[in-house]
């Protein structure tokens, strides 16, 4: 009975081929929010697509599940100096790379991969990446091509890490998704048949799931790796990801057993799937933040007193009600109150429409102005309603006699040309990636994220360097003094108007063991059964 309920729902989700034995294997259907622009980690900053891409790789260092805290992964453990400019990791042996159709490989994991994946973000000129040139935010957001001096091989099994200066949150860094360990005999492979972008669209990992095939808005389907190292980590035959964005429609997918986990549910839904005796709602404090980015290389953004004023006219608390309904708490700071040095001294402009009228005026801003705001197209645990928002604001910001024009594109198109800088305001948000600061205020708001995840392109030499500062200061206590000061001076010159914290909601059958909701956002499926 139990596997005619998982072929029935598969079927009905369309995503099997009429095949008896597919109905008695363990198959999971997560019911994901959106489309993937690749699978090529280092490419991209969103969840949508590091979620696509996680079930393939791994890193050499993971977040321990459901965690913050960092555990091996390919390398077993790791040595730093006592000037902490050299770290080295000794890696796991027996690793395989994935064997499918278009690629079976001859050796296991050494490092030799390791210097290929790192090798290509750091080197403008290594070959692969003269023949698939590509960008790496995450990587180049966080000074790391600028910092790491030299990657080397020192054994089969061993690999240094020199750095040109202390980075306290190098570990935690290669905890994230950009740093998926790649396959340099498949690189290779790619190179001499003149196919180095499929290196984006036909992954190659160690990972406990091994890619299968992508049907675009449709669906992800991958398998058990039956060769992983750790197998007592593959629990799942088949794990299938149905695309859709319509957070209504996964929901009623999930209760149709049509999907077994699904993600972003809408506030207004949250009550009934608690109420559900074959489902179940894990609920956790958001480690997020929704906010508004201010594109200070437009007219009039650069203006300090047309972001004041902006910033005074939002109606937070009227947000805070009808898009998050009672899952959020309002935001003041650039990043969320749980993250380790954050100054709760920092407080809101009040909301004063009138202010703002005048701060316009003052800035020779006429009545009238057109500008425009760009909301996000799909939920994200930091915005469950972007439309909704961009409603309001453009409501808030006619009142002080600006008229704002919405523009939205798909997911992938939105991230893009947000990097790029197209818009005039723009409505993102973050999830922590790795439970350091830097993560949050490098990240976002430093001048070597521009064109990565400063979607304000906004670039404050004093501000800059508090944070380089405060990333080479291995004391806590120092670190934190460094970046108040930062967060005060941020602040004051509003590149973002922080608007909510939201509460996470996983939804998910009871029949799902072994899942945990991480506090970085990421979906993770090793590990996790069915019933």
């Amino acid at each position: 009975m139990r596997h005619t309920l998982v072929f029935s729902a598969l079927l009905g989700a369309g995503l099997l081929a009429s095949s008896a034995s597919f109905a008695a294997s363990k198959s999971l259907v997560f019911c994901s929010e959106g489309s993937p622009a690749g699978f090529d980690t280092a490419q991209y900053t969103t969840a949508t697509d590091n979620d696509a891409a996680e079930p393939i790789y791994n890193r050499l260092v993971e977040f321990e599940k459901g965690e913050t805290n960092v555990v091996p992964g390919l390398a077993t453990k790791w040595d730093i100096s006592e000037d902490g400019l050299k770290y080295t990791f000794h890696l796991r042996e027996g690793v395989k790379f994935h064997t499918t159709p278009y690629f079976k490989p001859s050796r296991d994991f050494n490092a030799d991969d390791v210097l290929f994946t790192f090798n290509r973000m750091l080197d403008a000129q290594q070959p692969f990446r003269k023949a698939y040139p590509t960008e790496f935010p995450y990587f180049n957001g966080m000074s790391l091509n600028k910092n790491i001096a030299k990657v080397e091989k020192t054994g089969p099994l061993t690999v240094e890490f020199t750095l040109n200066s202390v980075d306290a949150a190098f570990i935690q860094n290669l905890a994230m998704s950009f740093a998926a360990i790649l396959s340099a005999e498949y690189a290779d492979k790619l190179l001499a048949d003149g196919k180095p972008s499929d290196i984006n669209q036909k992954p190659i990992g160690t990972g406990p799931f091994v890619f299968k095939s992508y049907q675009k808005d449709s669906n992800i389907r991958f398998t058990g790796n039956k060769h992983y190292w750790d197998p007592s980590r593959v629990k799942l035959d088949n794990l299938i990801f149905a695309i859709n964005t319509d957070a209504s429609v996964r929901v009623q997918k999930l209760k149709a057993n049509e999907c077994q986990i699904t993600l972003h549910p809408r506030p207004a839904d949250v009550e009934a799937l608690k109420s559900d005796p074959k489902l179940q709602l894990i609920s956790k404090p958001g480690f997020n933040l929704g906010y508004i980015a201010y594109n200070v290389r437009h007219k009039p953004f650069d203006q300090l007193e047309v972001r004041q004023a902006l910033d005074m006219a939002v109606n937070k608390q009227g947000i805070l009600n009808a898009v998050y309904q009672g899952a959020g708490q309002l935001a003041v700071n650039a990043m969320p109150p749980t993250q380790w040095s954050y100054d709760d001294s920092i407080k809101d402009a009040a909301y004063n429409p009138e202010k703002a009228k005048e701060l316009l005026k003052a800035a020779g801003v006429k009545e009238g102005t057109e500008i425009t705001l760009w909301a996000m197209p799909v939920q994200r645990p930091y915005n469950p309603n972007a439309k909704l928002m961009a409603e309001m604001l453009q409501a808030d910001w006619a009142k002080i006699g600006l008229k704002v024009k919405i523009v939205s594109y798909e997911w992938g198109e939105y991230i893009k040309r947000t990097k790029n800088g197209e818009h005039d305001i723009s409505l993102i948000g973050w999830t922590g990636d790795n439970g350091d600061p830097d993560n949050w205020l490098g990240t976002l708001y430093s001048c070597d994220a521009i064109g990565g995840n400063n979607y304000s392109m906004w670039c404050d030499p004093a501000y800059d360097k508090l944070i380089k500062e405060a990333k080479v200061v291995t004391d806590r206590d120092q670190r934190t003094v460094l970046y108040k000061q930062a967060q005060q001076l941020l602040k004051q010159q509003v590149p973002i108007t922080p608007v909510a914290h939201s509460t996470v909601n996983q939804p998910l059958s009871t029949r799902i063991e072994g899942f945990k909701v991480s506090p970085f956002g990421r979906n993770v499926f090793s590990g996790v059964s069915i019933d």
